[in-house]
């Protein structure tokens, strides 16, 4: 008789190879887990990763370093991600800026926002498979390329940030002014992104046996959403205000023309501007070799003209001391056909780019004429020739001696901005607009008979506009491309500004952001209760889960043996499970569905 228990071992090792194989078959039908775990730590197979055991933390030291390294790199490139769009604004400036140093052109305000927000993608998915890999109550375990890539996305964060707020720190003022546009809904996502990661906190909460671990994981997590329930205390935007009280939309200037929809400082630019109805016109002027003052942003021809074709030996010559003749020999349109600055030529029609390649550099009379006939204001700043240059101790004069004798506009229209001999110009012609480009105390303001302040943009306020406009000095904005940033310029009371974008502005109809006082506070305190109760209810609903309990009257536990009987060991659930086959073909032998233990054959 003693060779049966030798039949019935092998039958339940058998048995039990099979179940666990079907037992490990049904673990593989978990699609959902086995992706998250694949994707985050290349962990396709059950075997190969674990849940994390009642009390435990969800992962190695090492693990936890890496987690929160990755939740650290998510911010950092949310952070810069955040600061590099809303400085579209001044993507210009930046290629341009390139172009000066490095001597050809590519749009590397572009490639880094792509750059940046593929980063940003990456981090914030990696992120997304962890909190994902936590609330199904595994351990996480981060692959060695992962790991590789958060560290050169943080080295690409921290150092973009550095290098941008060493050479480009004025961008910061933009995104300080860009919150008082968007910090009501970044208030909102954030909120909604803490009631998210309620659901894991909650669950690893209520599962830890560490007091200390318990305090420390609520304490942080209290910490940030009652910050964020509270960040809306310390907001300021111009733009929430009562009802009837917003100002007429700034009028708006065209920097250099229309240099979206044409070659800057051309004249087919400035009558773009035009029918695209601009206020205003806003150029650079510098005096030939000659005398003969011109249009010209740059110190030399080297960016929009093709100085390098006629003159290969003076591509860095500055722009002052070439003579109108040579002046009239250079292409000042194609340069625009290709390179693109702003990704509009495409939009262009054939006639259209045909017409650009055969814009030359204008005289400051060819632009005074053209804003006489549209009676369009103008501001431009007076480049002063470099030493040995014929004019460079008259070039005000002769500035004075094109506007006043050889052009047609009233000097009404013209907004003076050179600050140099303003005493003399106002005596020379009183009717100009005498405009400063700083601000300044009421007293100095009046004292130079300014009438109008051309001021950056990052240096809005509206308390100091109101004062100003208190004394009829208006203030001018630039420069002012992106709608978010004119719609803060309009519900701060700003007068007009200058903008590359003017086809775009004018047809905005109000500004983008406007809001009482009172719809806003009933936006905070609808957006901080509901987020309160959901969270509340995710934490109860762990918290009944966790002790078993029904959720109604005659349901089943949702337990069967405590609290942490979700977590049985993966060789519990095969003998669970082989025990009821087993008892199915032997349900005479007594015990068979513990299995302590295997009788082994007698040795011979």
């Amino acid at each position: 008789m003693r060779p049966a228990p030798v039949t019935l071992s092998k039958l339940k090792l058998g048995k039990l190879k099979v179940v666990r194989r079907q037992l490990l078959q049904r673990y593989e039908h978990q699609p959902f887990v086995s992706c998250l775990a694949g994707l985050y730590g290349c962990q396709w197979r059950r075997y190969q990763r674990a849940r994390a055991q009642p009390g435990e933390c969800c992962c190695s030291r090492l693990e936890c370093g890496s987690f929160g390294v990755l939740i650290v790199t998510f911010f950092l490139t949310l952070v810069f991600l955040y600061f590099w769009s809303e400085a579209q604004n001044d993507y210009d400036d930046f290629d341009w800026f390139n172009f000066g140093n490095l001597g050809f052109w590519f749009p590397w305000s572009v490639v880094l926002l792509v750059v940046a927000a593929a980063l940003f993608a990456y981090i914030a998915i990696l992120l997304l498979l962890a909190v994902c890999l936590l609330s199904e109550g595994q351990r996480l375990y981060l692959h060695w390329s992962h790991k590789i890539g958060i560290l050169v996305t943080l080295t690409f964060s921290i150092s973009a940030t550095a290098v941008l707020s060493d050479l480009w720190s004025r961008q910061w003022r933009t995104l300080l002014l860009s919150l008082q546009v968007t910090a009501p809904y970044l208030h909102v996502g954030g909120v909604s992104l803490m009631m998210l990661l309620s659901w894991p906190v909650a669950l690893h909460f209520f599962r830890m046996n560490k007091r200390v671990r318990q305090v420390a994981i609520l304490g942080l997590y209290l910490s940030v959403l009652f910050a964020l329930y509270l960040v809306p205390l310390g907001m300021y935007s111009p733009c929430i205000k009562e009802e009837g009280t917003l100002g007429p939309a700034p009028t708006l200037i065209g920097h250099r023309g229309a240099p979206m929809l044409a070659p800057e400082n051309t004249q087919l630019s400035f009558e773009r501007a035009v029918e695209a109805g601009g206020d205003g016109l806003e150029t650079d002027v510098t005096i030939s070799y000659d005398g003969v003052p011109f249009l010209m942003h740059d110190r030399t021809l080297r960016r929009t003209t093709n100085v390098r074709e006629v003159f290969p030996n003076r591509t860095d010559m500055m722009a002052a001391m070439f003579t109108w003749a040579e002046l009239e020999m250079l292409d000042a349109g194609s340069w625009f056909l290709h390179r693109d600055p702003f990704g509009t030529v495409s939009s262009l029609s054939p006639e259209e780019q045909s017409l650009m390649q055969n814009q030359t550099v204008p005289m400051l009379k060819e632009f005074l004429n053209l804003a006489a006939r549209h009676q369009s204001l103008v501001i431009f700043d007076l480049h002063r020739p470099p030493r040995g240059h014929p004019y460079r101790d008259t070039w005000i004069e002769r500035t004075l001696e094109v506007l006043q004798n050889e052009s047609s506009i009233n000097s009404s229209q013209v907004l003076w901005l050179p600050s140099e001999l303003r005493v003399l110009v106002q005596e020379l012609d009183p009717e100009l607009q005498q405009t400063s480009g700083r601000g300044g105390s009421i007293e100095e303001l009046q004292e130079d008979h300014i009438v109008r302040l051309n001021l950056h943009y990052s240096f809005m306020s509206q308390e100091q506009i109101s004062e100003y406009a208190s004394v009829n000095i208006s203030t001018n904005l630039y420069v002012i491309s992106q709608p978010w940033l004119y719609s803060l310029a309009w519900c701060s009371g700003v007068h007009s500004v200058t903008t590359n974008a003017m086809h775009i502005l004018k047809n905005l109809q109000r500004p983008l952001f406007l809001m009482t006082s009172e719809e806003y506070s009933l936006m905070w305190i609808l957006t901080d209760a509901v987020s309160a109760v959901l969270i509340t209810l995710v934490f109860a609903f762990h918290w009944w889960r966790e002790r078993g309990l029904p959720f109604w009257p005659g349901s089943r536990p949702v337990h069967e043996n405590g609290p942490y009987s979700k977590f049985r060991t993966e060789l519990s659930d095969v003998w669970s499970v082989s025990s009821v086959s087993v008892r199915g073909e032997a349900h005479s032998l007594p015990n068979t569905h513990n299995l302590p233990t295997i009788p082994e054959e007698p040795l011979v």
